[in-house]
């Protein structure tokens, strides 16, 4: 890879996950989407189910609500069970034990304590960006616990986007400066940048608003704390034993070509035993904003 080629991978894909959080910081609490008796609550997750069927298990990435697969869960749960999770935290809710450092690994344990009480082993997992990260966590952990994994532009490890020599001993100094800065901006509403950075990760102006919302309602603490454990988890070395079936949708656009995302995404999942690649042109990272006609076939093909 050319030090060009680096430079606008970084920027492409990155640069704006890192950014979006340090330009925002804490707002008061939302009224709950959904419920109270419907919703259950863990220590680091909080639980929504709709319809009936096999399981569909939907994991949303950094800052996100489960709100974030509005557009077709609803469609998905005429013959599924969607089981939408969604971290504490984030949408505005309570951070719970995701004050803590732990939260990935908090999430995971929360999904198999409920995969295992409601008996969903072998579930259809769904994961956008960290969400993606947390279902290869899962199946490395619990490999029972899913039939079957949609990762949604996510990576084994995001530091490799720092070129091929890195390493998490060389990434975690930064991963922790950002931490701690984007968690010393709670508090302090700063949300100037917030848009600018939102259209990096969508290409359509009405996603780009509902990413920088959604964003804004997140306890950034825990957005922070999330992030780092995100940037310092390396997960490459695993691949090759997660014998789950991966399929793995990812973007492209004018900002990230066909011919950058092509050999880039398919060499971070090289050593997968079982995985497919779908490119999803003219998307930014929210590919089921952008793109969600092509998104919801994705996912249909993939559930089943």
């Amino acid at each position: 890879m050319t030090p060009q080629t680096k430079a606008r991978l970084i920027a492409a894909i990155a640069l704006p996950l890192l950014a979006l959080n340090v330009a925002r910081a804490h707002a008061a609490p939302a009224p709950a989407a959904v419920a109270a008796a419907a919703e259950v609550r863990m220590d680091h997750i909080s639980i929504v189910t709709m319809g009936k069927g096999s399981p569909v298990i939907l994991i949303p990435g950094l800052s996100s609500p489960r709100t974030v697969w509005d557009g077709g869960a609803a469609d998905l749960a005429k013959t599924h069970r969607v089981v939408l999770v969604q971290v504490n935290g984030f949408a505005g809710d309570d951070a719970g034990a995701n004050l803590k450092p732990g939260v990935l690994d908090g999430i995971v344990t929360d999904l198999d304590a409920y995969i295992a009480k409601n008996k969903l082993s072998g579930a259809a997992v769904i994961g956008h960006s960290m969400g993606g990260l947390v279902g290869l966590m899962l199946a490395k952990a619990h490999p029972a616990d899913i039939g079957k994994l949609m990762i949604v532009d996510s990576l084994p490890w995001f530091g490799m986007l720092f070129g091929p020599t890195a390493t998490v001993a060389a990434v975690e100094p930064q991963a922790k400066a950002m931490r701690d800065q984007m968690a010393a901006k709670y508090g302090k509403p700063d949300p100037s940048g917030a848009q600018a950075i939102a259209a990096k990760l969508a290409l359509k102006p009405t996603s780009q608003t509902q990413v920088a919302t959604w964003a804004a309602k997140a306890d950034i603490r825990v957005s922070a704390e999330a992030m780092y454990e995100d940037m310092t988890t390396d997960l490459r070395g695993d691949l090759k034993d997660i014998a789950t079936p991966i399929t793995l949708l990812y973007p492209s656009s004018a900002g990230l070509p066909a011919a950058m995302a092509d050999p880039f995404y398919k060499s971070a999942y090289a050593t997968a035993p079982h995985v497919t690649f779908q490119r999803v042109d003219d998307s930014a990272h929210f590919i089921m904003l952008d793109q969600p006609e092509v998104f919801a076939k994705a996912v249909a093909a993939f559930v089943g």
